[in-house]
């Protein structure tokens, strides 16, 4: 299923170029037009999934195999020293693009702006709570 107003599904079908760098059966990946780094990937399912809650798990796991495939390319072809591996689901998280995909980011010595999370003070202060919530637990 492809949705023909996204950008991932008119690649998908060949209508918009690409720089690919890997396909197979389920899965394209090519690399990021406004890459943060050299090889920064997208790994998309060829199949239309919105995000996240909305990818079946078998091919999550594809999409996810092909990450690390890439990332390990890119060890060895790029001298890539770590790789980040990200996607955000949903507007509030900072989704763009509502096709899941994954997003592929190698790092290198020379980086200086690495990726980092910003800590949530009043999240940290209501761990406990927060857990309670998740397993269920009446508070």
């Amino acid at each position: 299923m492809v949705d023909s107003g996204c950008i991932f599904c008119s690649i998908v079908r060949g209508e918009v170029p690409c720089y690919k760098v890997y396909e197979d059966g389920d899965v394209i990946a090519f690399l990021d037009i406004e890459p943060i780094s050299e090889g920064h990937t997208l790994v998309v399912p060829k199949r239309h999934c919105s995000d996240i809650y909305d990818i079946p798990d078998d091919l999550l796991c594809k999409v996810m195999t092909a990450a690390r495939k890439i990332a390990m390319e890119y060890r060895s072809s790029l001298g890539a020293k770590a790789v980040n591996l990200l996607n955000a689901s949903g507007m509030e998280a900072g989704q763009s693009v509502f096709h899941f995909h994954v997003h592929v980011v190698p790092a290198y010595d020379y980086m200086k702006n690495r990726i980092s999370f910003r800590h949530d003070a009043s999240a940290k202060s209501n761990i406990e709570k927060t857990q309670k919530r998740i397993n269920g637990e009446v508070l």
